[in-house]
């Protein structure tokens, strides 16, 4: 299920994480945990800050694409400080860690590796075969 915010752009309303207490209490104390099952149950995954203009930006071409990523707000997400400083290791050099993109389980990267596989023409290839295009 989709909501949209007060921008106009959907967000995953759930955030796919296992519905038993013992897997979710485990996931909610583990930012990796929650970042590997995000990732390798979605074809797109999206990790947002709902301030953060570049990740408007990269909402916005992954939308305009016609890709309906999962969308994690980190400033709305109980576990969002954890999982940030998580996506900062995750980056390690030194850039900012949202957004954060996963892309078919992998990280793809933030906006300056989205924005250079779309330019390159890269982006959509690797969307199809995430499963995430079915141009």
């Amino acid at each position: 299920m989709q909501v949209t915010n007060k921008t106009g752009i959907r967000m995953a309303s759930n955030i796919g994480i296992e519905t038993e207490a013992s897997a979710t209490t485990l996931m909610l104390d583990n930012p990796y945990k929650i970042v590997r099952q995000l990732a390798s149950t979605n074809a797109v995954v999206l990790f947002s800050m709902s301030g953060c203009c570049m990740c408007t930006v990269a909402k916005r071409l992954l939308f305009g694409l016609g890709v309906g990523p999962t969308i994690i707000e980190l400033d709305h997400h109980g576990a969002g400080p954890d999982i940030q400083a998580f996506l900062f290791r995750l980056v390690a050099d030194g850039r900012q860690p949202v957004p954060a993109v996963f892309v078919g389980g992998k990280f793809l990267g933030g906006i300056e590796t989205l924005m250079a596989c779309h330019i390159n023409g890269t982006l959509v290839p690797l969307l199809k075969e995430a499963g995430a295009l079915w141009l």
